[in-house]
C-alpha cells in the first residue's frame, strides 16, 4: 500500500525518522526523549497504515518500522517540510534535502546508512538461538510443541526482525528445530501471516524445538 506522506502529521513523520534513525524496536518511553510522543491516535494511523508493527512488551509497547514505513522515510528525507513548522523544524527539512541529494548522487537507500547503534544494548548474534530457545521453553506447554511465531517474536520483541528471521533460517537446518507453515490456512490471522517466516519459497508459522 502507498502512502502519500502529505497525510502524515509532522508528528507522525518524526517518529518514522526517529524509528529510522534508531534502526531498532524503540519503547514509547524512548521515543518520547529521542523525538515526539506517540500517543494512541497517532500509534493507531501509523499501524493502520502498516508503516510501524507496535508489539506489547510487559505494560509497555515497542514499535518497528516495516518496510512500508522504511520507504514512507525515504520519501520524508528531502520532502518539503509540513505546514506551520518551526523555523527549527524547517532547518531540519533542509538538512534532510541535503541528505537526500547525497543518497541520489551514492545510489544509497536510508537502511544502507541508518543502522541499529553497535553498543552493550546490542543482541550478539550467537545469543539470539539461544534466546530463540529460551523464549519457546516459555511458551511451549511440552518440549516438541507447536509454538506460533506470533507469540515468539513478541516475547523476542527487542530482537530485530531482521536479526530474527536469519536465526530462525539457520536454526531451520539444526537438528530438533521444525518450522512448518499453519496446515488450517483458513485459522490465519493477519498476525499470523506478518510474523511468519519465508523459508524454501514456504511461509512458516509454527516452530517445534525437541528438547
Amino acid at each position: 500500500m502507498s502512502v502519500d506522506i502529505n497525510d502524515l502529521t509532522a508528528t507522525e513523520q518524526a517518529v518514522l525518522l526517529v524509528l529510522m534513525a534508531e534502526s531498532r524496536p524503540v519503547s514509547n518511553p524512548e521515543l518520547a526523549r529521542l523525538g515526539p510522543e506517540l500517543r494512541a491516535p497517532n500509534r493507531a494511523k501509523l499501524n493502520r497504515l502498516k508503516l510501524i508493527d507496535s508489539t506489547k512488551v510487559g505494560r509497555g509497547l515497542v514499535h518497528e518500522l516495516t518496510d512500508e514505513g522504511w520507504r514512507a522515510c525515504q520519501e520524508v528525507i528531502g520532502a518539503p517540510p509540513p505546514p506551520r513548522s518551526s523555523g527549527q523544524g524547517k532547518a531540519f527539512y533542509a538538512v534532510l534535502a541535503g541528505l537526500r541529494r547525497y543518497f541520489e548522487r551514492e545510489n544509497l537507500a536510508p537502511g544502507d546508512v541508518f543502522l541499529p547503534a553497535e553498543d552493550d544494548q546490542a543482541v550478539p548474534t550467537g545469543d539470539v538461538d539461544g534466546r530463540v530457545r529460551s523464549a519457546y521453553g516459555r511458551l511451549a506447554t511440552r518440549p516438541g510443541g507447536w509454538v506460533g511465531l506470533v507469540r515468539l517474536r513478541a516475547e523476542l520483541a527487542d530482537v530485530s526482525r531482521h536479526e530474527l528471521d536469519t536465526t530462525l533460517e539457520r536454526m531451520y537446518s539444526q537438528d530438533g528445530v521444525s518450522l512448518i507453515p499453519e496446515e488450517n490456512q483458513k485459522v490465519l490471522t493477519s498476525a499470523d501471516r506478518e510474523a511468519s517466516v519465508e523459508i524454501g519459497g514456504q511461509y512458516r508459522h509454527l516452530i517445534a524445538i525437541e528438547a
